[in-house]
Formats: C-alpha cells, sequence, structure tokens
C-alpha cells in the first residue's frame, strides 16, 4: 500500500511537469510559431493538440525513469503496445476531463471560484483515471510472481 501511494504521488508530480510542457507547447506553437492568437480556433485546435502529445511523450519518459520503476514495469514500457496504450489511456482521460467540464458547468455554474473548483474536482477524477488505467493496463503486475516476491521477502 505505501509503495503504492508513493508511486501515485511520483506520478502526481510527473503528471504536473508534463502538464507544463503542454502548456508551454501549446502556448508556443500558437503565438509564435503559428503566429496567431485565441480567436484562430483552427490554429488554437492544432496547438492543443501538439500539446498534449508533446505532454504525453514527456509524461509517458517521466513515468518509466521515475515512477514505473520495477524491472518488469520497464520491460512493459519498452514496445509499441505499451506506448499505445499509455496513449490510449491518456486520450480516454482528455475527453473525461472534457466531458465533465462540459457537464459541470451546466449543472454547478462557469463562473469564477466555482469553476475553479470544478476544474480541481475533474483533474483529480482524470489523474486517478490515469494513473489506474496505466498501472493496470499497461504496467499490469503479474499476481503469481507478485506472490512469490511477497514469500521470498518474508
Amino acid at each position: 500500500m505505501k509503495r503504492n501511494l508513493i508511486e501515485f504521488i511520483k506520478y502526481a508530480i510527473v503528471g504536473g511537469i508534463a502538464a507544463l510542457f503542454d502548456m508551454g507547447a501549446n502556448y508556443l506553437f500558437l503565438y509564435y510559431v503559428f503566429n496567431s492568437d485565441k480567436n484562430d480556433l483552427p490554429m488554437v485546435t492544432v496547438s492543443i493538440a501538439i500539446g498534449f502529445i508533446i505532454g504525453l511523450i514527456v509524461n509517458y519518459v517521466l513515468s518509466i525513469i521515475f515512477v514505473f520503476t520495477s524491472d518488469n514495469q520497464k520491460k512493459k514500457s519498452k514496445s509499441v503496445k505499451a506506448f499505445l496504450l499509455y496513449a490510449v489511456i491518456g486520450v480516454i482521460g482528455f475527453f473525461m476531463a472534457e466531458g465533465l467540464t462540459l457537464l459541470g458547468t451546466n449543472y454547478i455554474s462557469s463562473e469564477g471560484i466555482y469553476y475553479i473548483i470544478l476544474s480541481a474536482i475533474v483533474k483529480i477524477i482524470v489523474l486517478i483515471w490515469n494513473y489506474l488505467g496505466r498501472k493496470i493496463f499497461v504496467y499490469k503486475e503479474n499476481p503469481i510472481k507478485s506472490e512469490e516476491v511477497v514469500k521470498d521477502e518474508q
């Protein structure tokens, strides 16, 4: 349990770093590479996609280095299938954030503090989804091997 909590905290920190890369790339591409602004919807959409992809790659690499560090997890992470699963879970999280935010603004409010609280709750839900989805579907442990490790440690 303690190991999973520490792993989750590391994952949250890595997620924060990846989010900074996401937002930075989004801003950089929109305002400097495309020389556009927030009113140019097609360029905003492309910038968001580029930021998301860069953030996803940063999250994936940092997660391999700092979060999912067991030999079994590192071995599983070195395949195209693992990266694609990682990406699909991220895309699902992205759409969850969009949907929950839209749903929340319809039922709560999109004004001031209510929107900030809603955004924080949505981000926590998506963070948990991303961590659990990746832990279960990408880095799942073999239960038989896990039991053998526990027996060996005793």
